[in-house]
């Protein structure tokens, strides 16, 4: 393989530089042809607030980043039933890579612990600090300007309406995001932010969620 690391990747500190680039080229190509929620993009930047994570709590940096670097190895779809289990199989996948390419066996356990439990849907809360992280990590990826961006590509990709015209905002039900797209921000977005673990996340979740604040307050004038 080569060795060349992808467009916005770095090795983090703890790693030896060669593993991480032959990870890196194998979870970009597991990732092509994925919907641009689930991409490699969005795979560069979870890495990204992983590193900055990492690096604010004193934690394991190689840990978080290469968990973030293979939690898209594999995934199901939104509306696929065993959607919740994805966590699960990507850890599989993750160990089957870390010991093929000879990675060290604690590494590559705590590697696949954080990815194991990482997923919203799974509703887990890991004990380890690099596990969080990468929760955080992840989760900061779903809320502001970004965050809204995946939404509706997701909501493109499931083919559902941009939101129920009766009760849009969801007012009066309980919101349904296998049905509607802007419900996805009741039922999840604006839970995240309580459900972060440092305060390194919680800043920037703050920021963020007040952008997607506004944008629902512009999107109520207009509907």
């Amino acid at each position: 393989m080569k060795s060349a690391l992808p467009d916005g990747v770095v090795t983090p500190q703890g790693i030896e530089p060669t593993l991480f680039a032959r990870l890196a080229e194998t979870a970009q190509a597991r990732a092509e042809g994925h919907e641009p929620a689930h991409d490699f993009f969005h795979v560069t930047r979870v890495m990204r607030n992983a590193s900055m994570l990492a690096r604010a709590e004193g934690a394991n940096e190689a840990v978080v980043v290469t968990a973030a670097l293979l939690h898209e190895l594999f995934t199901y779809p939104k509306n696929h039933p065993d959607s919740s289990k994805a966590g699960d199989v990507c850890a599989e996948h993750a160990r089957e890579l870390l010991e093929k390419e000879g990675a060290p066996a604690e590494f590559t356990s705590a590697v696949c612990a954080a990815i194991r439990d990482h997923a919203f849907s799974k509703g887990a809360v890991p004990e380890a600090l690099e596990a969080k992280l990468l929760q955080d990590a992840d989760r900061l990826d779903a809320l502001g300007a970004i965050g809204l961006a995946r939404m509706w590509a997701t909501c493109a990709d499931m083919k559902r309406p941009f939101y129920a015209p009766n009760d849009p905002f969801c007012t009066e039900r309980e919101p349904d995001d296998k049905s509607w797209g802007l419900d996805h921000v009741f039922k999840k977005l604006l839970l995240l932010p309580s459900r972060l673990h440092t305060n390194a996340a919680r800043a920037i979740a703050e920021e963020r969620v007040a952008f997607i604040r506004r944008f629902l307050e512009q999107l109520k004038r207009e509907i």
